[in-house]
């Protein structure tokens, strides 16, 4: 996944990075008729600033103010990621669910709330396995951008009319 990004502060070992924030309603051929669209129209496009620190740049490459850059964010950890925020909470909540109808059904539990519970808590498991999966230190340095390349700034002429 690339993203362009503008380098509006070096300081203090840290690169503050702009990017524009994108919509996809504005390509839309339904814009016009969607209430997303509508939403997306009513707001302005907004811009994003985070930080990187210097270790996100290659040794061969040097940053001034202004340069535009090209971030990337390695797919597979983007989606592992959402995997696991997504599904794990799902297969939690199925497969629980499955084990606490099955208790129903050999007369262990003595009602239908119970196993719905035992589903919820399958759920609720599978949400703090995703949290806990997504709060590991190396998983964290693993989704920060990268700066993959500095882009060459245009060259600016100066056209004097001919007298």
């Amino acid at each position: 996944m690339e993203e362009l990004a503008e380098v509006i502060a070096i300081e203090n070992g840290n690169i503050s990075l702009v990017t524009q924030i994108k919509s996809s309603c504005n390509s839309c051929s339904q814009v016009s008729t969607c209430a997303s669209g509508q939403v997306a129209k009513a707001f302005p496009h907004k811009k994003s600033t985070f930080i990187l620190s210097l270790s996100a740049l290659s040794k061969n490459q040097t940053l001034q103010v202004g340069d535009c850059v090209v971030l990337t964010l390695p797919e597979v950890d983007v989606l592992r990621s959402a995997w696991q925020v997504y599904l794990l909470p799902i297969i939690g909540l199925l497969s629980f669910s499955a084990l606490g109808q099955w208790l129903k059904i050999q007369a262990i539990l003595n009602h239908e709330l119970m196993a719905l519970g035992i589903g919820l808590v399958g759920g609720y498991l599978g949400y703090r396995l995703a949290k806990h999966l997504q709060n590991h230190a190396d998983y964290h340095k693993r989704l920060q951008p990268k700066i993959l390349r500095v882009l060459p700034k245009p060259v600016v002429v100066d056209v004097k009319p001919i007298d």
